[in-house]
Protein backbone atom coordinates (compact mmCIF):
# COMPACT_ATOMS: atom_id res chain seq x y z
CA UNK A 1 0.00 0.00 0.00
CA UNK A 2 1.29 3.47 -0.84
CA UNK A 3 2.47 5.51 2.12
CA UNK A 4 0.28 8.46 1.13
CA UNK A 5 -3.01 6.50 1.18
CA UNK A 6 -5.07 7.51 4.22
CA UNK A 7 -7.25 5.17 6.32
CA UNK A 8 -10.86 4.63 5.25
CA UNK A 9 -13.17 7.57 6.07
CA UNK A 10 -10.22 9.83 6.86
CA UNK A 11 -9.36 12.65 4.46
CA UNK A 12 -7.18 15.70 4.05
CA UNK A 13 -8.92 19.06 3.79
CA UNK A 14 -7.60 21.14 0.90
CA UNK A 15 -7.22 24.95 0.82
CA UNK A 16 -10.60 26.22 -0.38
CA UNK A 17 -12.59 23.87 1.87
CA UNK A 18 -10.23 24.48 4.79
CA UNK A 19 -10.73 28.24 4.47
CA UNK A 20 -14.51 27.73 4.37
CA UNK A 21 -14.40 25.50 7.47
CA UNK A 22 -12.29 27.98 9.41
CA UNK A 23 -14.45 30.97 8.49
CA UNK A 24 -17.57 28.98 9.40
CA UNK A 25 -16.05 27.96 12.74
CA UNK A 26 -15.46 31.62 13.57
CA UNK A 27 -19.03 32.60 12.62
CA UNK A 28 -20.48 29.81 14.76
CA UNK A 29 -18.40 30.77 17.79
CA UNK A 30 -19.28 34.45 17.33
CA UNK A 31 -22.97 33.49 17.21
CA UNK A 32 -22.78 31.58 20.49
CA UNK A 33 -20.80 34.38 22.10
CA UNK A 34 -23.67 36.70 21.21
CA UNK A 35 -25.87 34.54 23.46
CA UNK A 36 -23.35 34.65 26.31
CA UNK A 37 -21.75 31.22 25.81
CA UNK A 38 -18.13 30.86 26.95
CA UNK A 39 -15.59 28.89 24.93
CA UNK A 40 -13.91 25.85 26.52
CA UNK A 41 -11.20 23.64 24.98
CA UNK A 42 -11.16 20.14 26.51
CA UNK A 43 -8.23 17.83 25.70
CA UNK A 44 -8.47 15.34 22.85
CA UNK A 45 -7.12 12.58 25.12
CA UNK A 46 -8.43 11.54 28.55
CA UNK A 47 -8.56 8.57 30.87
CA UNK A 48 -11.11 6.21 29.40
CA UNK A 49 -13.36 6.00 32.45
CA UNK A 50 -13.77 9.77 32.43
CA UNK A 51 -14.58 9.95 28.71
CA UNK A 52 -17.19 7.18 28.87
CA UNK A 53 -18.79 7.95 32.23
CA UNK A 54 -22.54 7.66 31.85
CA UNK A 55 -22.50 7.63 28.03
CA UNK A 56 -23.52 4.03 27.34
CA UNK A 57 -22.25 1.28 25.06
CA UNK A 58 -22.67 3.19 21.78
CA UNK A 59 -19.99 5.76 22.61
CA UNK A 60 -17.70 3.06 23.98
CA UNK A 61 -17.73 1.31 20.61
CA UNK A 62 -16.97 4.60 18.83
CA UNK A 63 -13.97 5.44 21.02
CA UNK A 64 -10.36 4.75 20.03
CA UNK A 65 -8.43 3.34 23.00
CA UNK A 66 -4.72 3.24 23.78
CA UNK A 67 -2.36 2.72 26.73
CA UNK A 68 -0.68 5.74 28.34
CA UNK A 69 3.07 5.17 28.25
CA UNK A 70 3.51 7.29 31.40
CA UNK A 71 0.92 5.75 33.72
CA UNK A 72 0.00 2.45 32.09
CA UNK A 73 -3.69 3.41 32.26
CA UNK A 74 -6.11 3.04 29.38
CA UNK A 75 -6.75 6.31 27.56
CA UNK A 76 -9.37 7.28 25.02
CA UNK A 77 -9.51 9.73 22.13
CA UNK A 78 -12.78 11.58 22.55
CA UNK A 79 -15.67 10.56 20.31
CA UNK A 80 -17.98 13.22 21.78
CA UNK A 81 -17.22 16.42 23.68
CA UNK A 82 -20.32 16.68 25.89
CA UNK A 83 -19.03 14.37 28.69
CA UNK A 84 -15.90 16.51 28.89
CA UNK A 85 -17.92 19.73 29.12
CA UNK A 86 -20.06 18.15 31.86
CA UNK A 87 -16.85 17.33 33.75
CA UNK A 88 -15.65 20.93 33.35
CA UNK A 89 -18.97 22.25 34.64
CA UNK A 90 -18.96 19.86 37.60
CA UNK A 91 -15.34 19.94 38.75
CA UNK A 92 -13.54 22.97 37.33
CA UNK A 93 -16.11 25.76 37.11
CA UNK A 94 -18.40 24.46 39.88
CA UNK A 95 -20.72 27.45 39.52
CA UNK A 96 -23.90 27.63 41.56
CA UNK A 97 -25.96 29.29 38.85
CA UNK A 98 -26.33 28.87 35.11
CA UNK A 99 -23.26 28.07 32.99
CA UNK A 100 -23.34 28.56 29.22
CA UNK A 101 -20.45 26.79 27.48
CA UNK A 102 -19.48 26.19 23.85
CA UNK A 103 -16.70 24.30 22.09
CA UNK A 104 -15.33 23.46 18.67
CA UNK A 105 -12.72 20.78 18.05
CA UNK A 106 -12.07 17.43 16.38
CA UNK A 107 -13.47 14.14 17.65
CA UNK A 108 -12.47 10.68 16.43
CA UNK A 109 -14.73 7.70 15.70
CA UNK A 110 -13.65 4.09 15.31
CA UNK A 111 -16.17 3.78 12.49
CA UNK A 112 -18.37 6.23 10.56
CA UNK A 113 -21.77 6.75 12.16
CA UNK A 114 -23.52 6.62 8.77
CA UNK A 115 -22.62 5.97 5.12
CA UNK A 116 -20.00 8.33 3.62
CA UNK A 117 -19.44 10.08 6.95
CA UNK A 118 -15.97 11.00 8.14
CA UNK A 119 -14.39 9.37 11.18
CA UNK A 120 -12.90 12.74 12.15
CA UNK A 121 -15.76 15.21 12.57
CA UNK A 122 -15.06 18.77 13.64
CA UNK A 123 -17.63 18.97 16.42
CA UNK A 124 -19.14 22.30 17.38
CA UNK A 125 -21.64 22.57 20.21
CA UNK A 126 -23.25 24.73 22.86
CA UNK A 127 -24.59 23.62 26.25
CA UNK A 128 -26.42 25.28 29.11
CA UNK A 129 -26.19 23.90 32.65
CA UNK A 130 -28.18 24.72 35.75
CA UNK A 131 -31.72 25.46 34.48
CA UNK A 132 -34.42 22.78 34.44
CA UNK A 133 -37.13 24.84 32.78
CA UNK A 134 -38.24 24.75 29.16
CA UNK A 135 -36.59 28.15 28.69
CA UNK A 136 -33.20 26.42 28.40
CA UNK A 137 -34.52 23.97 25.78
CA UNK A 138 -35.95 26.90 23.85
CA UNK A 139 -32.70 28.85 23.99
CA UNK A 140 -30.52 26.04 22.67
CA UNK A 141 -32.96 25.33 19.84
CA UNK A 142 -33.13 29.00 18.80
CA UNK A 143 -29.34 29.25 19.06
CA UNK A 144 -28.94 26.15 16.87
CA UNK A 145 -31.14 27.74 14.19
CA UNK A 146 -29.22 31.03 14.44
CA UNK A 147 -25.97 29.11 13.95
CA UNK A 148 -27.33 27.51 10.78
CA UNK A 149 -28.45 30.90 9.49
CA UNK A 150 -24.99 32.30 10.23
CA UNK A 151 -23.50 29.47 8.19
CA UNK A 152 -25.19 30.66 5.00
CA UNK A 153 -28.23 29.95 2.82
CA UNK A 154 -29.24 26.27 2.73
CA UNK A 155 -32.94 26.13 1.89
CA UNK A 156 -35.94 25.55 4.13
CA UNK A 157 -35.20 24.23 7.63
CA UNK A 158 -37.38 21.68 9.44
CA UNK A 159 -37.13 20.81 13.14
CA UNK A 160 -38.09 17.26 14.11
CA UNK A 161 -38.86 16.62 17.80
CA UNK A 162 -39.37 13.73 20.18
CA UNK A 163 -39.16 13.19 23.94
CA UNK A 164 -37.29 10.41 25.71
CA UNK A 165 -39.72 10.47 28.63
CA UNK A 166 -42.51 8.96 26.54
CA UNK A 167 -40.70 5.74 25.65
CA UNK A 168 -39.20 5.46 29.14
CA UNK A 169 -42.62 5.75 30.77
CA UNK A 170 -44.02 2.99 28.55
CA UNK A 171 -41.20 0.61 29.49
CA UNK A 172 -41.54 1.46 33.19
CA UNK A 173 -42.35 -1.66 35.19
CA UNK A 174 -41.57 -4.00 32.28
CA UNK A 175 -38.91 -6.54 33.30
CA UNK A 176 -36.55 -7.32 30.38
CA UNK A 177 -32.97 -8.40 30.01
CA UNK A 178 -30.64 -6.14 28.03
CA UNK A 179 -30.81 -8.07 24.69
CA UNK A 180 -34.61 -8.21 24.79
CA UNK A 181 -34.84 -4.49 25.56
CA UNK A 182 -32.45 -3.75 22.67
CA UNK A 183 -34.62 -5.80 20.27
CA UNK A 184 -37.74 -3.93 21.39
CA UNK A 185 -35.98 -0.58 20.94
CA UNK A 186 -34.79 -1.60 17.47
CA UNK A 187 -38.27 -2.67 16.39
CA UNK A 188 -39.75 0.58 17.69
CA UNK A 189 -37.11 2.72 15.98
CA UNK A 190 -37.64 0.84 12.68
CA UNK A 191 -41.44 1.19 13.08
CA UNK A 192 -41.71 -2.57 12.63
CA UNK A 193 -45.17 -3.12 14.09
CA UNK A 194 -45.27 -6.89 13.49
CA UNK A 195 -41.90 -7.45 15.21
CA UNK A 196 -42.88 -5.13 18.05
CA UNK A 197 -46.19 -6.97 18.47
CA UNK A 198 -44.35 -10.26 18.83
CA UNK A 199 -41.75 -8.88 21.23
CA UNK A 200 -44.36 -7.25 23.51
CA UNK A 201 -46.87 -10.10 23.65
CA UNK A 202 -46.16 -10.67 27.36
CA UNK A 203 -46.02 -6.97 28.29
CA UNK A 204 -48.71 -5.39 30.47
CA UNK A 205 -51.62 -4.34 28.24
CA UNK A 206 -51.17 -0.60 28.77
CA UNK A 207 -47.45 -0.70 27.93
CA UNK A 208 -48.00 -2.95 24.90
CA UNK A 209 -50.79 -0.82 23.42
CA UNK A 210 -48.84 2.36 24.05
CA UNK A 211 -45.69 1.07 22.33
CA UNK A 212 -47.67 -0.20 19.34
CA UNK A 213 -49.42 3.19 19.08
CA UNK A 214 -46.05 4.97 19.01
CA UNK A 215 -45.19 3.34 15.66
CA UNK A 216 -47.76 5.52 13.91
CA UNK A 217 -47.29 8.69 15.93
CA UNK A 218 -45.28 10.87 13.56
CA UNK A 219 -46.13 13.93 11.52
CA UNK A 220 -47.07 17.55 12.14
CA UNK A 221 -48.70 19.22 15.14
CA UNK A 222 -52.02 17.23 15.13
CA UNK A 223 -50.04 14.08 15.98
CA UNK A 224 -49.62 15.42 19.53
CA UNK A 225 -53.41 15.44 20.00
CA UNK A 226 -53.55 11.92 18.60
CA UNK A 227 -50.80 10.89 21.03
CA UNK A 228 -52.76 12.32 23.98
CA UNK A 229 -55.66 10.03 23.03
CA UNK A 230 -53.61 6.92 22.22
CA UNK A 231 -50.98 6.90 24.98
CA UNK A 232 -51.47 6.20 28.70
CA UNK A 233 -52.56 9.27 30.65
CA UNK A 234 -49.51 9.43 32.90
CA UNK A 235 -47.73 12.46 34.33
CA UNK A 236 -44.61 11.77 32.23
CA UNK A 237 -46.57 11.53 28.98
CA UNK A 238 -48.67 14.62 29.74
CA UNK A 239 -45.57 16.67 30.62
CA UNK A 240 -43.68 15.50 27.54
CA UNK A 241 -46.53 16.33 25.16
CA UNK A 242 -47.06 19.71 26.85
CA UNK A 243 -43.37 20.58 26.51
CA UNK A 244 -43.33 19.56 22.84
CA UNK A 245 -46.36 21.76 22.16
CA UNK A 246 -44.85 24.76 23.94
CA UNK A 247 -41.48 24.39 22.28
CA UNK A 248 -43.03 24.06 18.82
CA UNK A 249 -45.22 27.11 19.45
CA UNK A 250 -42.28 29.24 20.61
CA UNK A 251 -40.20 28.04 17.68
CA UNK A 252 -42.88 29.03 15.17
CA UNK A 253 -43.49 32.42 16.80
CA UNK A 254 -39.79 33.33 17.00
CA UNK A 255 -38.53 31.98 13.67
CA UNK A 256 -41.43 30.88 11.47
CA UNK A 257 -39.89 27.39 11.33
CA UNK A 258 -42.46 24.61 11.72
CA UNK A 259 -41.87 21.52 13.82
CA UNK A 260 -42.66 17.91 12.99
CA UNK A 261 -42.74 15.04 15.47
CA UNK A 262 -41.66 11.41 15.55
CA UNK A 263 -42.50 10.03 18.97
CA UNK A 264 -40.87 6.63 18.34
CA UNK A 265 -37.53 8.15 17.31
CA UNK A 266 -34.97 6.59 19.66
CA UNK A 267 -31.76 8.21 18.45
CA UNK A 268 -29.80 9.11 21.55
CA UNK A 269 -32.34 7.30 23.75
CA UNK A 270 -29.76 6.32 26.37
CA UNK A 271 -28.41 9.86 26.38
CA UNK A 272 -31.38 12.22 26.39
CA UNK A 273 -33.68 12.69 29.37
CA UNK A 274 -36.39 14.91 27.84
CA UNK A 275 -37.10 16.81 24.63
CA UNK A 276 -34.68 16.02 21.80
CA UNK A 277 -34.56 17.57 18.34
CA UNK A 278 -32.91 17.34 14.97
CA UNK A 279 -32.70 20.17 12.43
CA UNK A 280 -32.91 19.17 8.77
CA UNK A 281 -32.23 21.29 5.71
CA UNK A 282 -34.23 20.76 2.55
CA UNK A 283 -32.46 18.13 0.46
CA UNK A 284 -30.15 16.92 3.26
CA UNK A 285 -30.24 13.17 3.97
CA UNK A 286 -29.64 13.51 7.71
CA UNK A 287 -29.97 16.10 10.45
CA UNK A 288 -27.39 18.88 10.40
CA UNK A 289 -27.88 19.53 14.13
CA UNK A 290 -28.95 17.25 16.95
CA UNK A 291 -29.65 18.29 20.51
CA UNK A 292 -32.00 18.27 23.45
CA UNK A 293 -32.08 17.79 27.20
CA UNK A 294 -29.70 15.42 29.00
CA UNK A 295 -30.05 16.11 32.71
CA UNK A 296 -28.14 13.01 33.91
CA UNK A 297 -24.93 13.80 32.02
CA UNK A 298 -23.13 15.24 35.06
CA UNK A 299 -24.31 12.65 37.63
CA UNK A 300 -21.21 10.46 37.27
CA UNK A 301 -19.05 13.48 38.10
CA UNK A 302 -20.90 14.01 41.36
CA UNK A 303 -22.97 16.99 40.23
CA UNK A 304 -26.26 16.09 38.58
CA UNK A 305 -27.28 19.44 37.09
CA UNK A 306 -29.98 20.13 34.51
CA UNK A 307 -28.40 20.35 31.06
CA UNK A 308 -29.47 21.02 27.48
CA UNK A 309 -27.50 21.61 24.31
CA UNK A 310 -26.78 20.70 20.70
CA UNK A 311 -23.90 19.80 18.45
CA UNK A 312 -23.06 19.65 14.74
CA UNK A 313 -20.17 18.65 12.48
CA UNK A 314 -18.65 21.75 10.88
CA UNK A 315 -17.13 19.68 8.06
CA UNK A 316 -20.50 18.14 7.25
CA UNK A 317 -22.17 21.56 7.37
CA UNK A 318 -19.69 22.95 4.84
CA UNK A 319 -20.66 20.09 2.55
CA UNK A 320 -24.26 21.30 2.21
CA UNK A 321 -23.34 24.96 1.68
CA UNK A 322 -22.50 26.51 -1.67
CA UNK A 323 -18.74 26.59 -2.36
CA UNK A 324 -17.17 29.92 -1.53
CA UNK A 325 -15.63 32.03 -4.29
CA UNK A 326 -11.90 32.52 -4.28
CA UNK A 327 -10.82 35.27 -1.91
CA UNK A 328 -10.12 38.59 -3.64
CA UNK A 329 -6.46 39.48 -3.33
CA UNK A 330 -3.89 42.01 -4.46
CA UNK A 331 -0.95 40.90 -6.56
CA UNK A 332 2.41 42.50 -5.70
CA UNK A 333 5.86 42.14 -7.26
CA UNK A 334 8.62 40.43 -5.29
CA UNK A 335 11.31 42.85 -4.17
CA UNK A 336 12.58 44.35 -0.94
CA UNK A 337 12.43 48.07 -1.60
CA UNK A 338 11.30 49.86 1.58
CA UNK A 339 8.47 51.74 -0.15
CA UNK A 340 6.96 48.52 -1.54
CA UNK A 341 7.30 46.67 1.76
CA UNK A 342 5.62 49.55 3.61
CA UNK A 343 2.73 49.57 1.11
CA UNK A 344 2.25 45.79 1.46
CA UNK A 345 2.35 45.94 5.26
CA UNK A 346 -0.23 48.74 5.36
CA UNK A 347 -2.63 46.82 3.11
CA UNK A 348 -2.29 43.67 5.22
CA UNK A 349 -2.93 45.63 8.42
CA UNK A 350 -6.21 46.74 6.85
CA UNK A 351 -7.25 43.14 6.23
CA UNK A 352 -6.25 42.80 2.59
CA UNK A 353 -4.63 39.68 1.19
CA UNK A 354 -1.46 40.62 -0.68
CA UNK A 355 0.26 37.87 -2.64
CA UNK A 356 3.87 38.54 -3.56
CA UNK A 357 4.53 36.77 -6.85
CA UNK A 358 7.82 34.91 -6.87
CA UNK A 359 9.94 35.35 -10.01
CA UNK A 360 8.85 33.00 -12.79
CA UNK A 361 5.53 32.07 -11.14
CA UNK A 362 3.19 34.79 -12.35
CA UNK A 363 0.17 32.53 -12.97
CA UNK A 364 0.43 30.01 -10.13
CA UNK A 365 -1.90 31.51 -7.52
CA UNK A 366 -4.70 28.99 -6.97
CA UNK A 367 -6.56 29.85 -3.77
CA UNK A 368 -6.85 33.60 -4.36
CA UNK A 369 -8.43 35.65 -7.11
CA UNK A 370 -6.08 38.58 -7.70
CA UNK A 371 -8.44 41.24 -9.01
CA UNK A 372 -6.03 44.13 -8.21
CA UNK A 373 -2.31 44.75 -8.45
CA UNK A 374 0.14 46.91 -6.56
CA UNK A 375 1.88 49.07 -9.16
CA UNK A 376 4.46 51.82 -8.93
CA UNK A 377 3.66 55.26 -10.29
CA UNK A 378 5.91 58.32 -9.88
CA UNK A 379 7.85 56.59 -7.11
CA UNK A 380 4.73 55.60 -5.09
CA UNK A 381 2.87 52.31 -4.89
CA UNK A 382 -0.86 52.26 -5.68
CA UNK A 383 -3.56 49.55 -5.87
CA UNK A 384 -4.93 49.26 -9.40
CA UNK A 385 -7.77 47.07 -10.71
CA UNK A 386 -6.64 44.35 -13.08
Amino acid sequence: MSAWVLPDHIADVLPSEARHIEELRRRLLDTTRGYGYELVMPPLLEHLESLLSGTGEALDLLTFKLVDQLSGRTMGLRADTTPQVARIDAHLLNRRGVARLCYCGPVLHTRPDRPRATREPLQFGAEIYGHAGLEADTEVLLLALDCLRAAGPMGRLVVDMADARIVRSLFEGVVLDVPALARAHAALAAKDASELRALTRDFPRVAREGLLALVGLYGEAPVLDEAARALPDTLAVRQALSDLRQLASQLSAATGVQASFDLSDLRGYAYYSGVRFGVFAEGASDALVRGGRYDEVGAVFGRNRPAAGFSLDVRELVGVLAPQPLRAAIRAPWNHTPALQDAIAKLRRHGETVVCVLPGHDSEIDEFHCDRALVEHAGEWHVQAI
